[in-house]
């Protein structure tokens, strides 16, 4: 599979993009375990025109990461395009990702993200404007359809496809489902069957195992596959679906050696220490208050790891790792946390 010039090989995974999640920290992670790819937060091409800070800051990517690919969403053509030539200039990402799919209300309410598909005209002549403004490789994430009566996909990737983008990736909900129920995979099936469809497409949704990512591939023929919110707290899963989809075995248990739960510890531990320093980096001003974002930032996966999951009486640790506010603090919990990860394997 190939987007533009770059070469994925047999069975890419990629991470999904997702606000206040797959900030530099955590892509750097998921890069060294394996991902394919990996997406930045998305990226208001509103405010990326205003030059506002904290959007600028999400253009920051390393070497090391790469391929990655910059999502911006909007629902304006000249902002998009004006935010596409930026994110080019400042950032030279692998793929600059138009982002169709959002079904939260304060971006799809907007007439953005999946608010984009109540107005196809307008969703097209964006997509074909910014692939006409850029050298840059353009890809597009959307859903199935705006909800069940309006499941459009299957014409709007050929519409899409005629734009000129060089990869599709496919939510197999629609924005009335928002995150709720199961995935679809039928119609992202379909759109990759249909003849007319030459582009790489890309499957997304509800891939939480490896035996879920292979079926993907083997039933859905996709291209590739993005997996999202089954990282959160779990870098690691690239590792274990890679082994997984590179085996002939039929449990991924056989290729986990090498990731004890105190590793897997060390690796959040990580995330920590990185996210702390690119915000000392990147913004700069009083330390303590870098070190309490940087904590904010790593929150979320230390409450949605599965790492934790099965440890007796956990409760009350839980909620002081979760409230702590200092790294000192935070650090003590976790070795706390550390001993009783042992234990439990014992």
């Amino acid at each position: 599979m190939n987007i533009g010039s770059i070469a994925f090989g047999q069975y890419p995974v990629f991470l999904a993009p997702m606000e206040d999640v797959t900030d530099i920290g955590f892509r750097m992670l998921c890069k060294r375990f394996g991902a394919a790819m990996v997406y930045t937060e998305f990226v208001s091409a509103e405010a990326l025109v205003r030059s506002v800070k904290t959007t600028v800051n999400k253009l920051t990517v390393a070497d090391e990461e790469r391929p990655v690919g910059i999502q911006i969403y909007g629902r304006d053509v000249p902002q998009m395009v004006e935010a596409a030539q930026i994110v080019e200039a400042e950032a030279h990402p692998d793929v600059i990702d138009l982002n169709f799919g959002c079904p939260v209300k304060k971006v799809a309410g907007k007439g953005a993200g999946a608010g984009m598909l109540q107005n196809i005209p307008l969703l097209l002549d964006i997509t074909r404007e910014v692939v006409k403004a850029v050298k840059t490789p353009v890809t597009v994430k959307t859903r199935l359809g705006w909800n069940s009566e309006q499941l459009i996909i299957p014409t709007l990737a050929e519409q899409l496809q005629d734009c000129g983008i060089q990869a599709l990736t496919i939510h197999g909900r629609t924005r009335s489902q928002m995150y709720t129920g199961e995935a679809d995979w039928t119609l992202i099936g379909e759109v990759k069957r249909n003849p007319r469809i030459h582009i790489p497409i890309i499957g997304n949704g509800d891939i939480t195992t490896p035996e879920q990512a292979r079926s993907a591939f083997e039933r859905y023929g996709v291209d590739a596959i993005m997996i999202g919110r089954a990282t959160f707290g779990r870098p690691w899963i690239f590792k274990e679906v890679n082994d997984y989809l590179q085996s002939a075995e039929d449990s991924p248990s056989c290729h986990s050696e090498g990731l004890t739960v105190s590793d897997k510890l060390d690796i959040l531990i990580e995330q920590l220490r990185i996210n702390i320093e690119h915000i000392q980096r990147t913004r700069g001003g009083d330390p303590r208050e870098c070190e309490y974002r940087g904590i904010l930032h790593t929150r979320r996966h230390l409450a949605a790891t599965p790492l934790f999951k099965g440890i007796p009486n956990f409760r009350q640790t839980r909620i002081a790792m979760l409230r702590a506010e200092r790294v000192e603090e935070l650090l003590q919990i976790l070795e706390e946390v550390r001993q009783l990860l042992v234990g439990s394997q014992q």
